[in-house]
């Protein structure tokens, strides 16, 4: 499978590719992205090919096409699985998290101010790096002021309970 934004064939092969089926380029690219959002699909799902199948009947696909994806997936989904299973997804990893709170008191514009925020600093580490040296690690540091700060704990919330359905 092509990550995004890759080409999933070359140039060469997309004009090959558009001759033989009698498609104009938006409407070939728009069969390949189909395509490769359905095989996308049935990865992240690992739906069995019949099931597949009774699926994309029920989108009103052909039964001839939903045959062929069913087919197409019967014979080289379990290998893609397994690749994907070995692919990194995230090249980076998280290695540490420190947090600083920060309180602007007063300014000489307005005297009552009182404008607190958090800076978190997020150590990642290149996948596969196994050194313990701090120049291996990258810091990247986020500030957020009270609304934002519980935003992304809610959104960290929703993350942790997809997490914990699937296990």
């Amino acid at each position: 499978m092509a990550s995004i934004g890759e080409r999933i064939f070359s140039e060469d092969e997309e004009l090959k590719l558009q001759s033989a089926l009698s498609l104009e380029q938006p409407a070939l690219t728009l069969v390949l992205e189909t395509a490769s959002f359905i095989l996308e699909q049935a990865v992240y799902h690992n739906v069995k090919p019949a099931s597949l199948q009774q699926q994309l009947e029920a989108v009103h696909l052909t039964q001839e096409k939903a045959e062929v994806f069913s087919q197409t997936w019967a014979s080289a989904g379990p290998e893609l699985v397994e690749k994907l299973k070995q692919t990194i997804f995230a090249p980076k990893k998280l290695e540490h998290v420190g947090w600083q709170l920060n309180l602007q008191m007063a300014q000489s514009s307005q005297a009552k101010l009182k404008d607190p925020s958090a800076v978190l600093q997020l150590g990642l580490r290149a996948e596969g790096s196994e050194s313990l040296t701090l120049q291996a690690q990258e810091n990247v540091f986020v500030e957020f002021n009270h609304r934002e700060l519980l935003e992304f704990y809610n959104k960290l919330e929703i993350v942790q309970g997809q997490l914990d359905s699937l296990t």
